[in-house]
């Protein structure tokens, strides 16, 4: 499995709301560039991966139309108003030789600094496990609040993980999981959720803690530092 070459998926059609700016967040300069391009290229410069399928709003006029990153085909197609809806429309946009039974990649736009040697990883255990994701064993303490925002209790950080991307699972399987999800009314948050629901059990893989997601400006400006610090 770690010698294949699979595809990604890019949700990046949400408007990033929470963060506040008058553009979507994946459009936001980062080091003078948009978010999204860091992360375009840190996922094609990976070896394993073989090209990228990235799913816009339909109303996205920043994009600036390409076929290529980093010498990997990009393809783009239109996606929904929530995740689960356009990483399905990712994956059924992806090319007719990606198979129902071939591994994909599905990646946040909003993780610029997610480490190639991470993936890899990922895609040697995820894969000769069925599917997995990266993520993050919760090393702080954890308090549960109460309505008034006072701590109610504190809860156990034993064999708890914090879910990061990419997220691998076979294409087919994850297609039917999410139309499910789908058909039921189900809120989901990230693919490794839609898996759960219908009895696949993830590999956790452990992902580097710089993998963060991008929602907040602080974290825009530590993602910043971090890339800009490895460039350096």
């Amino acid at each position: 499995m770690a010698a294949d070459r699979l595809w990604c998926v890019v949700p990046a059609a949400g408007r990033g709301q929470r963060f506040g700016a008058e553009c979507p967040k994946q459009y936001v300069a980062l080091g003078g560039r948009p978010l999204i391009e860091w992360t375009l290229e840190r996922l094609a410069a990976t070896p394993c991966i073989a090209g990228i399928l990235l799913v816009l709003a339909a109303d996205d006029r920043r994009w600036v139309r390409r076929e290529s990153v980093g010498g990997k085909p990009l393809l783009v197609a239109t996606g929904a108003a929530e995740r689960s809806g356009s990483v399905l429309a990712g994956l059924r946009a992806l090319p007719p030789d990606v198979g129902d039974e071939a591994f994909v990649l599905v990646h946040d736009a909003a993780r610029p600094c997610v480490p190639a040697a991470d993936i890899l990883r990922l895609v040697a255990l995820g894969g000769a496990a069925g599917g997995g994701l990266l993520a993050a064993p919760l090393r702080d303490t954890l308090k549960r609040a109460d309505g008034a925002g006072r701590v109610a209790a504190t809860e156990s950080r034993e064999a708890r993980w914090r879910a990061l991307t990419p997220q691998l699972f076979r294409r087919g399987e994850l297609v039917a999981a999410l139309a499910r999800a789908h058909a039921d009314g189900a809120a989901i948050t990230d693919e490794s959720m839609a898996m759960e629901r219908v009895g696949h059990r993830p590999l956790l893989v452990e992902g580097a803690e710089s993998n963060i997601k991008v929602t907040t400006p602080a974290d825009l400006a530590l993602a910043e530092y971090l890339l800009l610090r490895a460039e350096g």
